[in-house]
Protein backbone atom coordinates (compact mmCIF):
# COMPACT_ATOMS: atom_id res chain seq x y z
CA UNK A 1 0.00 0.00 0.00
CA UNK A 2 2.94 2.45 0.80
CA UNK A 3 6.73 1.85 0.90
CA UNK A 4 9.29 3.89 3.50
CA UNK A 5 11.96 5.71 1.34
CA UNK A 6 14.67 5.61 3.56
CA UNK A 7 17.36 6.85 1.06
CA UNK A 8 15.92 9.79 -0.10
CA UNK A 9 16.02 13.15 1.55
CA UNK A 10 12.85 15.36 1.51
CA UNK A 11 13.46 19.14 0.74
CA UNK A 12 12.45 19.78 4.53
CA UNK A 13 15.14 17.42 5.52
CA UNK A 14 18.00 19.60 3.38
CA UNK A 15 16.39 22.44 4.86
CA UNK A 16 17.83 21.55 8.22
CA UNK A 17 18.28 18.32 10.12
CA UNK A 18 16.93 15.23 9.25
CA UNK A 19 15.19 14.92 12.93
CA UNK A 20 13.88 18.42 13.17
CA UNK A 21 10.73 20.29 11.35
CA UNK A 22 11.37 23.88 12.10
CA UNK A 23 12.87 25.93 9.81
CA UNK A 24 11.41 29.16 7.77
CA UNK A 25 10.02 29.28 3.99
CA UNK A 26 12.71 31.34 2.68
CA UNK A 27 10.77 34.44 0.68
CA UNK A 28 12.99 36.16 -1.92
CA UNK A 29 12.95 39.36 -1.61
CA UNK A 30 11.01 41.80 -3.78
CA UNK A 31 8.08 39.11 -4.53
CA UNK A 32 4.85 40.26 -3.85
CA UNK A 33 1.14 38.96 -2.95
CA UNK A 34 -2.40 39.61 -3.89
CA UNK A 35 -4.62 38.88 -0.79
CA UNK A 36 -7.56 36.78 -2.57
CA UNK A 37 -9.90 38.13 0.39
CA UNK A 38 -9.47 42.35 -0.12
CA UNK A 39 -7.25 41.68 -3.19
CA UNK A 40 -4.58 44.34 -1.69
CA UNK A 41 -0.83 44.22 -3.29
CA UNK A 42 2.09 43.68 0.18
CA UNK A 43 5.10 42.09 -0.10
CA UNK A 44 5.25 38.69 0.65
CA UNK A 45 7.68 39.13 3.34
CA UNK A 46 5.10 41.40 5.15
CA UNK A 47 2.54 38.54 5.16
CA UNK A 48 5.27 36.01 6.19
CA UNK A 49 6.16 38.18 9.45
CA UNK A 50 2.60 38.59 10.47
CA UNK A 51 2.26 34.87 10.47
CA UNK A 52 0.77 34.15 6.51
CA UNK A 53 -2.03 36.27 8.24
CA UNK A 54 -3.27 39.51 6.08
CA UNK A 55 -2.24 42.77 8.05
CA UNK A 56 -5.44 44.30 6.07
CA UNK A 57 -8.11 42.09 6.32
CA UNK A 58 -6.98 39.21 8.59
CA UNK A 59 -7.17 36.64 5.99
CA UNK A 60 -5.61 33.55 7.42
CA UNK A 61 -3.15 32.27 4.22
CA UNK A 62 -3.12 28.50 4.13
CA UNK A 63 0.83 27.50 4.68
CA UNK A 64 2.97 25.41 4.23
CA UNK A 65 3.48 22.68 6.81
CA UNK A 66 6.83 23.78 8.16
CA UNK A 67 6.05 27.00 8.52
CA UNK A 68 3.11 25.98 10.51
CA UNK A 69 5.72 23.90 12.85
CA UNK A 70 8.00 26.92 13.34
CA UNK A 71 5.31 29.57 14.61
CA UNK A 72 3.36 26.78 16.81
CA UNK A 73 6.11 24.02 18.23
CA UNK A 74 9.46 24.77 20.47
CA UNK A 75 10.61 21.53 19.04
CA UNK A 76 9.66 19.11 16.58
CA UNK A 77 11.04 15.27 15.91
CA UNK A 78 9.39 14.04 12.56
CA UNK A 79 8.44 10.33 13.06
CA UNK A 80 7.35 8.00 9.66
CA UNK A 81 8.26 10.80 7.53
CA UNK A 82 9.56 9.21 4.29
CA UNK A 83 6.59 7.37 3.79
CA UNK A 84 4.93 7.28 -0.04
CA UNK A 85 2.16 5.53 -1.76
CA UNK A 86 2.94 2.88 -4.09
CA UNK A 87 -0.24 4.03 -6.24
CA UNK A 88 -2.34 1.29 -5.52
CA UNK A 89 -4.57 1.69 -8.37
CA UNK A 90 -2.06 2.91 -10.81
CA UNK A 91 -4.05 5.83 -11.55
CA UNK A 92 -2.06 7.62 -14.54
CA UNK A 93 0.25 10.33 -13.43
CA UNK A 94 -0.35 9.71 -9.82
CA UNK A 95 3.22 8.26 -9.06
CA UNK A 96 4.87 11.14 -11.29
CA UNK A 97 2.57 13.90 -8.99
CA UNK A 98 3.76 12.04 -5.80
CA UNK A 99 7.06 12.77 -7.25
CA UNK A 100 6.77 15.95 -8.67
CA UNK A 101 5.26 17.42 -5.11
CA UNK A 102 8.02 15.92 -2.81
CA UNK A 103 10.14 17.88 -4.79
CA UNK A 104 8.32 21.04 -4.84
CA UNK A 105 6.55 21.21 -1.13
CA UNK A 106 9.51 19.13 0.76
CA UNK A 107 7.07 16.27 2.47
CA UNK A 108 6.08 12.97 1.08
CA UNK A 109 2.41 12.84 1.41
CA UNK A 110 -0.83 15.80 2.71
CA UNK A 111 0.30 15.50 6.45
CA UNK A 112 3.67 15.66 9.08
CA UNK A 113 3.40 13.88 12.03
CA UNK A 114 6.19 14.44 14.91
CA UNK A 115 7.50 14.45 18.86
CA UNK A 116 7.08 18.05 19.43
CA UNK A 117 7.10 20.54 22.68
CA UNK A 118 4.62 23.26 22.93
CA UNK A 119 5.38 24.94 26.04
CA UNK A 120 6.10 22.22 29.13
CA UNK A 121 3.96 20.02 27.33
CA UNK A 122 4.99 17.16 25.53
CA UNK A 123 2.90 16.31 22.79
CA UNK A 124 1.94 14.19 19.31
CA UNK A 125 1.96 16.67 16.54
CA UNK A 126 0.20 16.03 13.00
CA UNK A 127 -0.02 18.65 10.46
CA UNK A 128 -2.00 18.25 7.42
CA UNK A 129 -0.80 20.47 4.13
CA UNK A 130 -3.42 21.62 1.46
CA UNK A 131 -0.65 22.77 -0.84
CA UNK A 132 -0.25 18.42 -1.38
CA UNK A 133 -2.68 17.32 -3.38
CA UNK A 134 -5.35 19.78 -1.29
CA UNK A 135 -4.62 17.71 1.83
CA UNK A 136 -6.42 14.84 0.74
CA UNK A 137 -6.87 11.62 3.17
CA UNK A 138 -5.30 8.47 0.77
CA UNK A 139 -3.40 5.27 2.56
CA UNK A 140 -0.56 7.44 3.16
CA UNK A 141 -2.27 10.02 5.41
CA UNK A 142 -4.59 7.52 6.77
CA UNK A 143 -1.70 5.73 8.17
CA UNK A 144 0.31 7.56 9.11
CA UNK A 145 -2.70 9.56 11.05
CA UNK A 146 -3.14 6.34 12.50
CA UNK A 147 0.56 5.73 13.67
CA UNK A 148 0.32 9.44 15.75
CA UNK A 149 -2.76 8.18 17.26
CA UNK A 150 -1.12 4.91 18.62
CA UNK A 151 2.21 6.53 19.12
CA UNK A 152 0.00 9.12 21.76
CA UNK A 153 -1.65 6.21 23.27
CA UNK A 154 1.77 4.24 24.32
CA UNK A 155 3.59 7.34 24.91
CA UNK A 156 0.48 9.20 26.97
CA UNK A 157 1.15 12.08 25.39
CA UNK A 158 -1.96 14.48 23.81
CA UNK A 159 -2.64 14.65 20.41
CA UNK A 160 -2.79 18.07 18.75
CA UNK A 161 -3.96 17.88 15.27
CA UNK A 162 -4.05 20.56 12.46
CA UNK A 163 -6.28 19.79 9.96
CA UNK A 164 -6.44 20.95 6.16
CA UNK A 165 -8.46 18.58 3.30
CA UNK A 166 -10.20 18.39 0.35
CA UNK A 167 -11.17 14.77 1.55
CA UNK A 168 -10.47 11.68 0.25
CA UNK A 169 -8.23 11.12 -2.71
CA UNK A 170 -9.68 10.22 -5.47
CA UNK A 171 -6.76 8.40 -7.14
CA UNK A 172 -6.66 5.94 -4.16
CA UNK A 173 -10.66 5.04 -4.69
CA UNK A 174 -12.29 2.55 -2.03
CA UNK A 175 -8.78 2.33 -0.38
CA UNK A 176 -9.02 5.92 0.39
CA UNK A 177 -12.38 5.92 1.98
CA UNK A 178 -11.42 3.33 4.33
CA UNK A 179 -9.13 5.73 6.00
CA UNK A 180 -12.37 7.17 7.72
CA UNK A 181 -13.11 4.07 9.34
CA UNK A 182 -9.30 3.84 10.18
CA UNK A 183 -8.62 6.82 11.61
CA UNK A 184 -11.77 7.08 13.55
CA UNK A 185 -11.01 3.79 15.05
CA UNK A 186 -7.78 4.91 16.14
CA UNK A 187 -9.05 8.12 17.88
CA UNK A 188 -11.56 5.85 19.93
CA UNK A 189 -8.93 3.71 21.26
CA UNK A 190 -6.88 6.82 22.33
CA UNK A 191 -9.97 8.36 24.00
CA UNK A 192 -10.36 4.91 25.51
CA UNK A 193 -7.81 4.87 27.13
CA UNK A 194 -8.25 8.70 28.54
CA UNK A 195 -5.95 10.28 26.03
CA UNK A 196 -6.44 14.00 25.05
CA UNK A 197 -7.19 14.55 21.63
CA UNK A 198 -6.93 18.68 20.08
CA UNK A 199 -7.79 19.34 17.00
CA UNK A 200 -7.66 22.93 15.18
CA UNK A 201 -9.60 23.14 11.74
CA UNK A 202 -8.27 25.21 8.88
CA UNK A 203 -9.05 26.25 5.58
CA UNK A 204 -10.21 23.83 4.10
CA UNK A 205 -11.10 21.08 6.53
CA UNK A 206 -13.93 18.40 4.14
CA UNK A 207 -14.98 15.76 2.70
CA UNK A 208 -14.01 12.68 4.29
CA UNK A 209 -11.88 14.31 7.02
CA UNK A 210 -14.18 16.20 7.92
CA UNK A 211 -17.03 13.08 8.57
CA UNK A 212 -13.85 11.16 10.46
CA UNK A 213 -10.91 11.85 12.57
CA UNK A 214 -11.47 15.83 12.41
CA UNK A 215 -14.74 16.27 14.19
CA UNK A 216 -13.96 13.29 17.03
CA UNK A 217 -11.66 15.51 19.08
CA UNK A 218 -12.37 16.43 22.78
CA UNK A 219 -11.51 20.53 22.02
CA UNK A 220 -12.37 21.63 18.51
CA UNK A 221 -10.50 24.38 17.28
CA UNK A 222 -11.00 27.00 14.22
CA UNK A 223 -8.61 29.76 12.44
CA UNK A 224 -11.11 32.40 11.04
CA UNK A 225 -13.02 32.26 8.32
CA UNK A 226 -11.92 28.76 7.62
CA UNK A 227 -14.29 26.53 5.50
CA UNK A 228 -15.55 23.60 7.26
CA UNK A 229 -18.00 20.71 5.94
CA UNK A 230 -18.59 17.61 4.20
CA UNK A 231 -19.89 18.35 0.62
CA UNK A 232 -19.25 21.85 -0.85
CA UNK A 233 -21.34 24.31 -0.65
CA UNK A 234 -21.99 25.01 -3.98
CA UNK A 235 -23.27 21.03 -4.15
CA UNK A 236 -25.34 21.64 -1.54
CA UNK A 237 -27.00 24.36 -2.78
CA UNK A 238 -27.56 22.68 -5.99
CA UNK A 239 -29.24 19.64 -3.92
CA UNK A 240 -31.34 21.83 -2.22
CA UNK A 241 -32.18 23.76 -5.04
CA UNK A 242 -32.67 26.66 -2.12
CA UNK A 243 -29.83 29.70 -1.15
CA UNK A 244 -27.47 28.73 1.82
CA UNK A 245 -27.27 30.94 4.75
CA UNK A 246 -25.13 33.82 4.91
CA UNK A 247 -21.41 32.69 6.42
CA UNK A 248 -22.92 28.92 5.97
CA UNK A 249 -19.68 26.30 6.39
CA UNK A 250 -17.40 28.97 7.84
CA UNK A 251 -15.98 28.88 11.05
CA UNK A 252 -18.12 31.40 12.98
CA UNK A 253 -21.57 29.81 11.31
CA UNK A 254 -20.07 26.53 12.88
CA UNK A 255 -19.14 28.24 16.09
CA UNK A 256 -22.75 29.40 16.43
CA UNK A 257 -24.43 26.28 15.95
CA UNK A 258 -22.35 24.34 18.09
CA UNK A 259 -19.92 22.20 16.15
CA UNK A 260 -16.93 24.45 16.98
CA UNK A 261 -15.37 25.44 20.55
CA UNK A 262 -13.52 28.50 19.64
CA UNK A 263 -12.16 30.90 16.85
CA UNK A 264 -8.86 31.39 17.65
CA UNK A 265 -6.30 34.02 15.28
CA UNK A 266 -3.42 32.67 14.15
CA UNK A 267 -1.55 35.51 16.55
CA UNK A 268 -3.21 33.43 19.67
CA UNK A 269 -2.95 29.85 18.58
CA UNK A 270 0.23 28.85 20.12
CA UNK A 271 -0.80 30.68 23.73
CA UNK A 272 -4.37 28.67 23.66
CA UNK A 273 -2.77 25.36 22.99
CA UNK A 274 -0.50 25.70 26.01
CA UNK A 275 -3.40 27.07 28.49
CA UNK A 276 -5.70 24.33 26.79
CA UNK A 277 -2.81 21.91 27.51
CA UNK A 278 -1.90 23.48 31.17
CA UNK A 279 -5.80 22.83 32.35
CA UNK A 280 -5.80 19.31 30.95
CA UNK A 281 -2.60 18.33 32.70
CA UNK A 282 -1.36 15.00 34.36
Amino acid sequence: MFKNLKDKKSKVDAIKNPEYLSASIEVPDGMYDKCPKCEKTQLLEVIQNNRWVCPACDHHYRMHAASRVQMTFDSFRVFNHRVKSKDPLNFPGYASKLDDLNSKQGVYDAVVCGEATLGNHEVIAVIMDSNFLMGSMGTVVGEKVTRAFERGMQQKKPVIVFSASGGARMQEGMLSLMQMAKTSGAVGRFQDNGGLFINVLTDPTTGGVTASFAMLADIILAEPKALIGFAGPRVIEQTLKQPLPEGFQKSEFLLEKGFVDAIVSRHDMKQELVKILSIHGK
